[in-house]
């Protein structure tokens, strides 16, 4: 479906300018996660007590927050969805519990105690969140390496489809969604979660099937256009595949922005994840993984890998 018609817009001229823009924003954020003493980790990975608060009532955070001084640590106390549902998020760090029997209940119980003395009002407990830090440290081990076995297996699939630059573009695109899409989750506040983990998997994906998309195009044209170099193969096939890149990344933002305003607070930091990721992905689909693809020196397939293609006798060395 052509919703602009044929185009000859020159997206590769700008392929320099795009990875400097992604550079500094990458850097400047992850310089920002470092001042700071690292990501912003959730409960799932870093361990603690997260609950959710209703009161009959208005409430201030302060006053929960005053009402909880006397537990040591970083405590979080904000407000939880609009301000007419009265709830609060408290979010306490994991004390030296043991991961056994009913001691991680502790800290849930001692801050409905202290806010029952504070008499601040009526208040129901609407959920709970605790994980220790075990089962956190484990939950984080495996959120890496999660992503990159999905990193690794799209690689090789893309190499077995593709000449190895465009395997190589591939990956860079997808450490590019991931880690300008952890830059903007920590400008804008939110914690790392295994929600988040499932959405950076989700959009790592979503990337990936646009830019195998284009360089299937890239390698039809490249059997049309001998002559023509690759960048301009590279640069036709974006234009051709435009509207279907436009249309397909529209509706998925259009859906997710829906979830986004309507799918509660539970929701909000994957919808977020999966915004960012969606309109990162397809720039860099166009920008960062077509400029590697076209700059990146294309080294001669091994010789098992030509045999499989059909391409090298099965003697070959």
């Amino acid at each position: 479906m052509q919703i602009f018609g044929k185009t000859n817009i020159n997206f590769i001229k700008w392929r320099w300018h795009a990875i400097v823009v992604s550079s500094l924003v990458i850097v400047a954020g992850i310089g920002q996660i470092i001042a700071q003493g690292g990501p912003r980790l959730g409960v799932d990975f870093s361990g603690g007590t997260a609950l959710v608060l209703r009161f009959d009532g208005p409430i201030s955070e302060d006053a929960v927050r005053t009402a909880l001084s006397g537990i040591e640590g970083n405590k979080s106390v904000q407000q939880y969805g609009p301000a007419s549902a009265n709830e609060v998020f408290v979010r306490l760090p994991q004390g030296p519990v043991a991961e056994e029997g009913t001691n991680l209940d502790d800290s849930a119980q001692r801050v409905d105690d202290l806010i029952r003395a504070a008499n601040l009002g009526v208040f129901t407990r609407e959920s709970t969140e605790i994980v220790g830090p075990v089962v956190g440290a484990d939950l984080q081990r495996k959120g890496i390496y999660a992503t990159l076995t999905a990193m690794l297996g799209i690689m090789v699939y893309v190499g077995f489809r593709f000449r190895f630059t465009f395997a190589f573009g591939a990956v860079v695109a997808t450490f590019h969604d991931v880690l300008v899409t952890l830059v903007m989750l920590n400008w804008f506040g939110y914690e790392l979660s295994l929600n988040i983990v499932a959405a950076l998997l989700t959009m790592t994906g979503y990337s990936v099937n646009d830019t195998i998309v284009i360089f299937d195009r890239v390698r039809e044209n490249s059997r049309t256009s001998r002559r023509d170099g690759l960048e301009n193969v590279v640069n036709t096939s974006v234009n051709q595949m435009l509207g279907r890149t436009i249309i397909t990344s529209g509706t998925t933002f259009i859906a997710v922005m829906g979830l986004y305003f309507y799918g509660g607070e539970v929701l909000q930091g994957f919808a977020f994840t999966m915004l960012v990721g969606i309109v990162v992905g397809t720039y860099s689909t166009v920008f960062i993984a077509a400029a590697v693809a076209i700059d990146c020196p294309n080294p001669a397939p091994p010789w098992w890998l030509l045999t499989r293609r059909g391409i090298a006798p099965r003697s070959s060395p």
